[in-house]
């Protein structure tokens, strides 16, 4: 079955008890058992429940995946990744990332022994140099957040397979209907499922998708083990979120490409950062390794903070907020936001300047997104 076929129905039969055709909001803690160790494949629902298997499911077929494992947030899916190593491994990771990763890198593993080291994602040889004998996995977002990076995924992973260094790629930017990076080499694929997988701006979630049965029997110990899971709930809207993302992908695509044309013209622009551009450096990668260029476009503007402060406060349809990949659209400041766990000094040398602006296209009507961005254009310097 296609893409949008599967999102409606893979992980999500019939309720065999009433015939409901969405998938039961399972609020329990618990379950009845018929004896001892005799059971009806639940026991307790940190360690599982029907909502999560179902998006578990879900999940793991629209990256092409066997198996899906849904998390309480991004980070936690994250931090589940890095459980799997342990004092003296080494990690690379690509040189643009969310600042909550790097955070986690820096702040959280690090003093438990686990060694990071950052590659220049322009060059899949910057990876390979930076192989020890220690080095475990490798990291990489793609497209990257804020700088929208690409990484050519074969590439690396021919790296990683010939070193048996694990590639885990967070693929939150994408989504699995743009990006499948299972079929280009990687062992894991992360995602935040709060952005564009559930859609809407109302959960927090993230989920880890692998094929190989011996990494997933790992992960799903230390799932259980560490106990970050969601709700029901969160699953059944991550789920809702899922039925729709195919259409809703296309939106984001269309908007975004729109809006990049425009802003690349406009003269208080100083650079556009979207792969949908020619002028993009990783152009011809995306069209070669995704199937869409997404919905997330980065700006730089003549003018310092002040321009950023003008030009934020006159804008009426995008929200000034943290976050990405909803319905609606959002604007947000790296600096104090997104990235404001990374110093100052290391975000100006990955090129995060104060005069930065991440913008989450959302699927409004495309000219009125243009028109709020024209007049908070032209508000600079009044």
């Amino acid at each position: 079955m296609r893409f949008e076929t599967r999102a409606i129905h893979d992980g999500q039969p019939p309720d065999p008890l009433t015939g409901a055709v969405i998938v039961p909001v399972y609020q329990t803690s618990t379950y009845q058992q018929d004896g001892l160790g005799i059971h009806k494949g639940y026991e307790y629902s940190r360690t599982g429940n029907p909502t999560r298997t179902a998006f578990e499911t879900a999940i793991a077929s629209l990256e092409d995946g066997k198996f899906g494992l849904a998390y309480a947030s991004g980070v936690a899916a994250s931090s589940s990744v890095l459980t799997l190593f342990q004092s003296g491994d080494h990690i690379i990771v690509g040189d643009d990332i969310y600042g909550g990763s790097y955070r986690l890198f820096e702040r959280v593993f690090r003093k438990f022994g686990i060694d990071a080291t950052y590659a220049n994602m322009d060059d899949p040889d910057t990876f390979k140099k930076q192989i020890r004998k220690n080095t475990k996995l490798i990291w990489v977002e793609t497209p990257s957040n804020p700088l929208l990076k690409l990484v050519d995924l074969k590439a690396l992973s021919a790296i990683t397979r010939k070193a048996g260094v694990l590639l885990a790629v967070d693929n939150t930017f994408a989504s699995p209907y743009f990006q499948k990076p299972l079929a280009l080499g990687a062992d894991i694929v992360v995602h935040s499922t709060t952005k564009y997988v559930a859609g809407h701006s109302d959960i927090i979630g993230g989920a880890l998708v692998v094929n190989d049965e011996k990494l997933y029997d790992q992960l799903k110990y230390y799932q259980n083990a560490t106990g970050a899971t969601p709700g029901p709930w969160d699953c059944f809207l991550a789920i809702r979120g899922l039925r729709t993302l195919s259409i809703r992908m296309r939106e984001h695509n269309e908007n975004a490409l729109y809006l990049a044309k425009f802003l690349e013209g406009h003269p208080r622009v100083k650079k556009v950062h979207y792969p949908g551009l020619p002028s993009h450096p990783d152009h011809e990668l995306a069209k070669k390794q995704m199937t869409g260029f997404g919905g997330m476009i980065s700006i730089e503007l003549h003018g310092g903070v002040k321009a950023v402060e003008s030009f934020t406060k006159a804008l009426k349809i995008f929200f000034l907020a943290e976050s990405l990949g909803g319905v609606e659209s959002l604007i947000a400041y790296p600096a104090k936001m997104s990235h404001g766990a990374v110093p100052r000094e290391e975000r100006y040398r990955r090129g995060i300047t104060d005069e930065f602006l991440r913008i989450s296209v959302g699927i409004e009507h495309k000219d009125d997104l243009k028109d709020d961005l024209e007049n908070a254009l032209a508000a600079i310097n009044k």
